[in-house]
C-alpha cells in the first residue's frame, strides 16, 4: 500500500471521529484546550490501537468483526445520539441528573463506537505483504488527532450559533452516522 492509499484511508476512518468531536464542541460548552486535546488524542489513539489489534489478530478474526462490528457502532451512537436528544427535549431533569458534561467514559464510548471499523482494516492489513505497520498506524492516529481537534473547535463555533439546537444536532449526527454505519455494512459492502 503506497502512502497515497494510506493517507486516504487515514483520512477516510478519521472522519467519523471528525464528526463525533464536531458533536462534542457544539453540545458541551466546557470544554477548553486541555479536553480538545484530550478528545483528540482519545479518537486517535482509538483509531490506531483497534488497527494494530485487528492486524495482529489477523485472518483469524476477520469474520467474527465483520459480522457484527455494525451493529455494535449502531447501538453505541444511537444510544449516546439519543441519551443527547433526550437531555436537550427535557432540560429540567438532565439538571437533577447531572450537568449535561462530558465525561471520560462518554468519550471512551464514543471512541469504541467510532473505531470498530479501523478494526476490520488491521484484518486487511495482516493479507498485505508490503505493509509496514506501525508507519500506518502512527499516520491513522496523526490524522485522526488533528481532524478530531479541529472538529471540536468547528463545533464549538457552530454551537454558539446554533445555541440550544446544538445538542439536538449533536444527537441527529450521531445516530446518523450510528446509521450510516449500519447501512454500509448490511447493504453496501
Amino acid at each position: 500500500m503506497g502512502i497515497i492509499e494510506l493517507c486516504m484511508l487515514a483520512f477516510g476512518l478519521a472522519m467519523d471521529a471528525c464528526a463525533v468531536s464536531m458533536t462534542n464542541g457544539m453540545c458541551y460548552s466546557h470544554i477548553r484546550k486541555g479536553w480538545t486535546v484530550a478528545i483528540g488524542a482519545c479518537f486517535g489513539i482509538m483509531q490506531g490501537v483497534m488497527p494494530l489489534l485487528g492486524y495482529f489478530l489477523g485472518t483469524f478474526f476477520a469474520d467474527v468483526i465483520s459480522a457484527f462490528d455494525h451493529y455494535i457502532a449502531l447501538i453505541l451512537l444511537g444510544f449516546i445520539g439519543g441519551k443527547m436528544l433526550w437531555e436537550a427535549l427535557h432540560p429540567d431533569e438532565e439538571e437533577e441528573a447531572g450537568d449535561g458534561r462530558l465525561t471520560v467514559k462518554l468519550l471512551l464510548l464514543q471512541g469504541v463506537a467510532t473505531s470498530i471499523d479501523a478494526m476490520a482494516v488491521g484484518v486487511s492489513f495482516a493479507a498485505l505483504p508490503d505493509i509496514r505497520i506501525v508507519p500506518a498506524v502512527a499516520l491513522i492516529c496523526g490524522v485522526t488527532w488533528v481532524l478530531s481537534c479541529l472538529g471540536v473547535v468547528l463545533g464549538k463555533r457552530f454551537g454558539k450559533l446554533l445555541n440550544n439546537k446544538a445538542q439536538i444536532l449533536g444527537g441527529l449526527i450521531l445516530i446518523g452516522i450510528g446509521v450510516k454505519i449500519f447501512a454500509e455494512h448490511m447493504w453496501f459492502s
